[in-house]
């Protein structure tokens, strides 16, 4: 109609379709990070991702017979109810950070921090499938508070909630644990560099389309094309250059006992 939105769902106009893409993350032995795409949906612009990923992945199950066990995604777009019938279906966990707008809520201090009623720092000590409860308690070697409470006499110091006190900061994965926090500031980060890829490289940026029948088509062919670049880095092992022994490396020390001796310069 003759704009083009500035963000989805913030106006009625748009032109054109967006590529919305699942990847899995494939680990190999090289440090190089490696996103395949699973499932790949043509809509128009106007249409949020979040909206998407309970399709996904149905497809996951339906055409693979698998489904991964934790999906990240981009801030909380997501609905909690779309996570709360993600998990309670297939025992998915959906990572997400938290909008701006949404508030924190007991016992939960921020979004990665959590505590007693008296202020004593709280640690996920697991996720107890037949009651459907995260259980969080005090880390073996950290002080604790407990000892000058005036509640230590009557406090279990292990406390219990479901996952549905709150689907972004608990849900099947809690938000404090330290595999939350690296999932959201290193893994998600990857997603970018595979937009780019598609846009930059195989030049989805620089078209524009009007037909969707068209749009999936090139939909498809981007990623057959991801699929043969990370078939032929798993297939083909990875050359060296050929100056390679002369590159500068960083030295590792490594001491044969726990004594580590002085060193010095006159």
């Amino acid at each position: 109609m003759g704009a083009r939105s500035l963000k989805a769902g913030h106006t009625r106009f748009f032109v054109g379709y967006k590529k919305h893409t699942l990847r899995l993350w494939v680990r190999r032995p090289d440090p190089a990070i490696l996103l395949v795409p699973l499932v790949s949906w043509a809509t128009p612009a106007h249409v949020p991702e979040g909206y998407l990923l309970k399709s996904s992945l149905r497809q996951c199950g339906q055409r693979l017979g698998w489904r991964p066990d934790i999906v990240v995604g981009d801030l909380a777009y997501i609905h909690q109810q779309t996570k709360k019938e993600i998990r309670q279906a297939w025992q998915v966990a959906v990572v997400t950070k938290m909008k701006s707008d949404m508030n924190i809520v007991e016992p939960f201090d921020d979004w990665d921090q959590m505590s007693c009623g008296q202020g004593q720092r709280l640690h996920w000590l697991g996720y107890d499938p037949a009651a459907a409860h995260h259980w969080f308690g005090i880390a073996s070697g950290e002080p604790a508070l407990c000892s000058c409470c005036w509640e230590a006499s009557t406090c279990p110091r292990e406390f219990c909630y479901p996952p549905d006190h709150h689907e972004t900061l608990l849900g099947l994965l809690p938000l404090n644990t330290m595999v939350a926090r690296r999932l959201l500031g290193q893994v998600r980060s990857w997603i970018e560099p595979c937009h780019a890829y598609e846009k930059n490289l195989l030049g989805l940026k620089r078209m524009f389309l009007n037909s969707l029948r068209l749009t999936w088509t090139l939909c498809l062919l981007a990623d057959a094309v991801g699929l043969l670049r990370a078939l032929a880095c798993l297939s083909a092992p990875k050359e060296s250059p050929p100056l390679q022994e002369l590159l500068p490396r960083q030295m590792s020390l490594r001491w044969e006992n726990e004594s580590i001796p002085w060193v010095g310069s006159k």
